[in-house]
């Protein structure tokens, strides 16, 4: 044999070996985009799109942490959800639901934590500076409020009740003080069509798995914050 033909032989040899050894690191590459995809999946709620309680909880305590005093924890409560889903079925309350998760996204904007807790509740915790806080809250109130039209062309009047807690009105930053009295106030506004600013005394409700004692849902969906 040529010292030329040799020459192509042990280069064709060095590519088989370098593509065989390719092989096993492009399953992984696939498989890690695979788990990836699974992981993230499992962060979020199928229904909604939503932040499981879980990532919830630790992408609100960053929002907390990176922004201070200029923050605000708000839970979301669906008024007479039970009554979509007896007239109007099941498909008729996951439609509320979707709706719901997509306003209050848009309404946080890409920074904020978004999350569904459970069934027809939903937390939020963004930056929001006190002067705009009142503005803010409305625009959320009146999003909440607008009717959500289905597939099928029916239209479903949905209200929703919201509690809302700051650093400054509750005298902490800590994401559990915080939510539980939030959840304190939305329950003492229940129905009022307004958003319901907690205060001091609201962080001294009983709370079970960091919620107000006695509410739904309160030992479900994973570990609260």
């Amino acid at each position: 044999m040529s010292s030329l033909l040799r020459m192509q032989a042990r280069i064709g040899q060095r590519a088989l070996l370098l593509t065989t050894a390719a092989l096993p690191l492009t399953g992984w590459a696939v498989h890690a985009v695979a788990l990836h995809k699974q992981l993230a999946a499992t962060r979020k709620d199928p229904l909604t799109g939503l932040l499981r309680r879980d990532s919830y909880t630790a992408r609100a305590r960053r929002v907390l942490a990176r922004h201070g005093d200029d923050t605000a924890v708000v839970l979301v409560d669906q008024d007479h959800f039970k009554a979509v889903n007896d007239t109007m079925g099941h498909q008729a309350g996951d439609a509320v639901l979707a709706a719901t998760a997509a306003r209050l996204t848009a309404w946080a904007g890409p920074r904020a934590a978004v999350g569904r807790l459970g069934g027809d509740e939903f937390a939020v915790v963004l930056a929001l500076p006190a002067a705009r806080l009142e503005q803010r809250l409305a625009q959320l109130v009146r999003m909440l409020h607008t009717p959500v039209v289905l597939e099928d062309g029916r239209t479903v009047d949905v209200a929703a009740s919201v509690g809302v807690a700051t650093p400054h009105a509750v005298g902490s930053r800590d994401l559990s003080v915080m939510q539980r009295a939030a959840d304190a106030a939305l329950y003492d506004g229940k129905h009022s069509g307004r958003a319901h600013l907690a205060t001091a005394a609201h962080t001294m409700v009983p709370s079970i798995n960091g919620r107000r004692a006695g509410r739904p849902g309160t030992a479900v969906w994973g570990r609260a914050a």
